[in-house]
């Protein structure tokens, strides 16, 4: 049986950076779908930490919070820099991306239909923060923090894959992100699963939005 679980929505939502991170390290795990009918009879909420998915499972280890667990995982595949000034500096990447995150989502569930011109004329301020960061660490040749890959890449990576399908063009003036979207992309592990049924078919959102 797979070490891990993921129990979510079948959606990639907050759950597809974990599943690009297991698939590049070679990790096994197993999808428990949870239907939008069954989480509205309130007994997975009232059991969820917060009353909020994802939860994932490690063994007999249950938690919830979707950074917590890519930083749990982390932690078991070294994927957290080699030192603590690296580990910090990929907490600030991975809150960054976070901060990030939440204003698409707010615009993908709250304003979409009003919103999304608006937000895809503010994506050259939030994609170059990525940029600079990018440019810090050798000239943005590599990741996002030192000479190995982090679990912040694969949060990174996601979110980015994200805005190319709300906006395909937006990340032609930043030549550092877009190189670097390919290069983690063509990763052999991930771009076999990124071409596969397994990501392609699934929803990038919960309510159809994209």
């Amino acid at each position: 049986m797979p070490e891990y679980t993921i129990i979510y929505f079948n959606v990639r939502g907050r759950c597809e950076a974990m599943r690009l991170l297991m698939t590049d390290q070679g990790a096994q795990w197993k999808e428990e779908v949870v239907t939008f009918d069954d989480w509205q009879k309130g007994d997975l909420k009232r059991a969820a930490v917060y009353g909020q998915l994802p939860a994932f499972k490690d063994g007999d280890f249950t938690m919830y919070q979707s950074n917590a667990i890519l930083r749990h995982l982390a932690r078991n595949h070294d994927l957290y820099g080699k030192n603590p000034r690296e580990a910090t500096l990929i907490d600030m990447v991975n809150d960054g991306v976070e901060d990030f995150r939440l204003k698409y989502l707010k615009m993908i569930y709250q304003n979409y239909e009003n919103g999304k011109d608006d937000y895809i004329k503010t994506l050259p301020t939030e994609l170059g923060h990525f940029e600079r960061l990018l440019a810090s660490n050798n000239e943005g040749k590599g990741f996002v923090v030192g000479d190995q890959i982090s679990f912040a890449d694969y949060n990174l990576v996601d979110l980015l894959h994200n805005h190319l399908v709300l906006a395909p063009d937006c990340l032609s003036g930043f030549p550092l992100l877009c190189a670097y979207v390919k290069r983690i992309s063509s990763r052999p592990k991930l771009e076999a699963y990124l071409s596969s049924d397994a990501h392609k078919k699934r929803p990038i959102n919960g309510n159809g939005k994209q």
